[in-house]
């Protein structure tokens, strides 16, 4: 069995244990959402970037409820969360063109949340050969941009695209 190790967020989940203010609260808070990379706001979701990407495009839609689990979530808060799901896999195809997708969610600390009291779906763009060894050896994590660029690539297709408002 072949382990896939990745050491650069060590540093991202111990600092995000400790904080007292969960990162979703305090992104809906900001001034602009161009402070906090959100993309889009739906009725009861929202679609922010990842800070920590994976890839770029690397996003999360979570809902405005601080809440910890789906199943505790409203029927129509799931289904907004499914369609912005949809227009996320959609935008990012026709901007990066990416040969798959990670898509996921972890619920509790024991799974890996890094943020545990407040559910969020990542939507991970992914290409064949994406993976190198620099975070392995040098501990060093390389994407192709900055989130900036990522954020200015993709607000405006949100924004055209919308559902929801």
């Amino acid at each position: 069995m072949e382990y896939i190790t990745t050491p650069w967020r060590e540093k991202y989940i111990k600092k995000a244990s400790k904080m007292k203010e969960c990162i979703f609260c305090r992104a809906l808070k900001q001034k602009t959402d161009r402070e906090s990379y959100i993309l889009y706001r739906g009725i009861q979701n929202f679609i922010v970037l990842n800070k920590y990407p994976y890839t770029p495009g690397h996003l999360m839609i979570a809902p405005f409820k601080h809440i910890g689990s789906l199943e505790m979530s409203e029927k129509e808060s799931t289904e907004e969360l499914i369609d912005l799901l949809k227009l996320s896999m959609e935008i990012l195809r026709k901007k990066y063109n990416p040969n798959g997708f990670n898509i996921g969610m972890n619920i509790g600390q024991s799974a890996g949340a890094g943020i545990a009291d407040h559910y969020h779906l990542h939507v991970i763009p992914r290409w064949v050969g994406d993976s190198n060894f620099m975070p392995l050896i040098g501990k060093t994590k390389i994407t192709i941009e900055d989130i900036e660029t990522t954020y200015d690539k993709l607000f405006p297709l949100f924004q055209k695209k919308g559902v929801g408002r």
